[in-house]
């Protein structure tokens, strides 16, 4: 009793293990060992299409591998937050005696510092960064390697101006297929066959993006960057310039055509005598 006659707030009782956190911790890094043993094909291809270019077969494990990272981390980080707010919620206001009104909310236990929490927040990002980023340089590399002199690639140059795309086809004598907003151009790549792209810029920084192919790069002034790959499904395809270049930047449009072998070769003749 208070010397006024008022009640003395209890000492607020020590905070119990929370199991059920632990639980659900357990269950998510159960899931994340389920998912870490699927193969890629068993996985939700999560907005890209399979295996249209051997990029694809590099890109779609990265894309999965980060949207299940991204995953676990969120509802890792939502059911801490949930855990938090119903565990320690306000649930009831101590009053004093004969004042008619609330007396003050006792506090949970105060501490300064959790040495082995703090450890794991720096730990545990660092750990995921690290994942991610070994990934990405591994894929990278591979996805960005050229063959070697002697490989038999078809080589075509892209050149990139406002607001339009060039492409250059050494086979057929250096012709240059140069398309406009309103005239979109068409690449024609063969089907099985390994393609270099050789590619540049006329003016600012654009960037070569084929949705499907799951691949972009930058097209940079007096730069000549280059990446190859085989596609492997025929079909037809929108590619996209995906660096704001200016005004028409969202016109900068071209339309890329997987077709056969021997089609590509009729292509490659018809641009020869002058009449693609």
């Amino acid at each position: 009793m208070f010397p006024g006659g008022g009640l003395r707030a209890s000492k607020a009782p020590r905070l119990s293990r929370p199991h059920a956190a632990v639980r659900k911790l357990v269950a998510l890094a159960a899931l994340a060992t389920i998912l870490a043993g699927c193969s890629s094909e068993q996985l939700p291809a999560l907005g890209f299409p399979r295996g249209v270019t051997d990029i694809n077969d590099r890109s779609h494990f990265l894309w999965q591998g980060a949207w299940i990272a991204a995953f676990i981390v969120g509802a890792f980080t939502a059911i801490l937050i949930l855990w938090a707010a119903f565990r320690y919620r306000a649930k009831r206001r101590v009053s004093a005696v004969g004042d008619g009104g609330g007396g003050a909310e006792p506090l949970p236990e105060q501490v300064s510092y959790h040495m082995p929490l703090e450890i794991m927040y720096t730990v545990i990002p660092f750990i995921i960064v690290a994942v991610l980023f070994y990934f990405t340089a591994r894929d990278q590399s591979a996805i960005t390697k050229i063959s070697p002199a002697g490989v038999a690639v078809h080589e075509i140059d892209v050149n990139a101006i406002q607001w339009a795309w060039q492409f250059t086809y050494p086979e057929a004598k250096e012709k240059t297929v140069t398309g406009t907003p309103e005239n979109l151009p068409t690449l024609y790549l063969p089907l099985g066959e390994r393609v270099r792209i050789n590619l540049t810029a006329s003016d600012v920084v654009h960037s070569i993006w084929i949705p499907a192919f799951m691949m972009q790069m930058q097209a940079l002034p007096y730069v000549k960057n280059q990446f190859e790959f085989t596609a492997q499904k025929e079909g037809t395809y929108p590619g996209f310039c995906n660096m704001h270049c200016g005004r028409n930047h969202s016109q900068m449009r071209f339309t890329v055509k997987v077709v056969s072998p021997a089609e590509y070769q009729n292509y490659i003749n018809a641009l020869k005598g002058g009449v693609a």
